[in-house]
């Protein structure tokens, strides 16, 4: 089988660096092409020199349509309207798509499932780390097993120029308490509290934002019941590991139909 041909967006930024690194040092895939808006300085310049590796001749452009051409794969950590513009390129050309952005809306998830029924092999995830996707399960699992009686909050911090809140694996973890609950996370979700909020809703499923200095995501769901607490925490110290759950999934998506896929797919867990 030959290399995968992928091309990494966002690739003037510290996780396109970490994308382009990965690829590099992984046998199978070859970096194809390099995305960045019009306005980013780095266009024009040789992804592999941001990314620390020396001249690897390929050179970031804004031409979607250019850099695309022969393309097998994409991956995509980059804002929603982008990978909602992504995704419609690679249900055009039939692609592999792994979408790692954030702050995505329910019109942007209904864009990525159109895109992946017209032809796309998208696997999206709020993380694409190994270790929050197994603490998911562990959630959902925690979630059924405890009743009414725990309450369930979700804490998260992130660097200090991060957009969206709460995260995207914040709501990642509080899907999977909902599931364990059987209930629905929108309808029972209480994402900011302030004022006189009077007694917490038996029930509901409870968020806090942190935000400050350069920390890479750290996320903890407490299940805090009558005379005991239970704390299961993930922290996430270099981005290089949400650079190594993307390539996984690259590699496992090539031998997938068309479809919507998410790392939960990946790592072969139950749905």
């Amino acid at each position: 089988m030959s290399d995968l041909k992928t091309v990494v967006t966002g690739a003037g930024g510290r996780m396109g660096a970490a994308l382009i690194s990965a690829i590099a040092q992984t046998e199978g895939l070859v970096l194809h092409g390099a995305l960045e808006h019009a306005d980013a300085p780095t266009v024009g310049q040789d992804g592999g020199i941001l990314a620390g590796l020396g001249p690897v001749g390929v050179l970031i452009s804004s031409d979607v349509g250019a850099v695309l051409e022969g393309a097998d794969a994409i991956v995509d950590f980059t804002t929603p309207a982008a990978s909602v513009l992504l995704a419609g390129e690679a249900a055009k050309r039939q692609l592999v798509h792994v979408i790692g952005t954030t702050g995505c809306t329910p019109e942007d998830e209904a864009a990525f499932k159109r895109a992946a029924d017209e032809g796309a092999t998208i696997i999206k995830s709020g993380n694409m780390s190994l270790g929050i996707n197994l603490l998911g399960e562990l959630v959902k699992q925690a979630a059924a097993a405890l009743g009414e009686e725990f309450d369930i909050e979700i804490v998260e911090m992130h660097h200090n120029q991060k957009v969206d809140a709460p995260s995207g694996t914040a709501l990642m973890l509080g899907e999977a308490a909902a599931k364990g609950r059987k209930i629905d996370l929108q309808e029972n979700a209480v994402k900011s509290r302030e004022g006189i909020t009077g007694p917490r809703k038996k029930g509901t499923l409870g968020f806090a934002t942190l935000r400050g200095g350069s920390v890479v995501g750290d996320h903890k769901v407490i299940f805090a019941g009558p005379g005991e607490r239970i704390e299961i925490s993930h922290s996430a110290q270099d981005r290089s590991l949400f650079a190594n759950g993307a390539i996984k999934a690259l590699l496992w998506g090539q031998n997938q139909k068309a479809g919507l896929y998410s790392m939960r797919d990946v790592l072969g867990l139950k749905t």
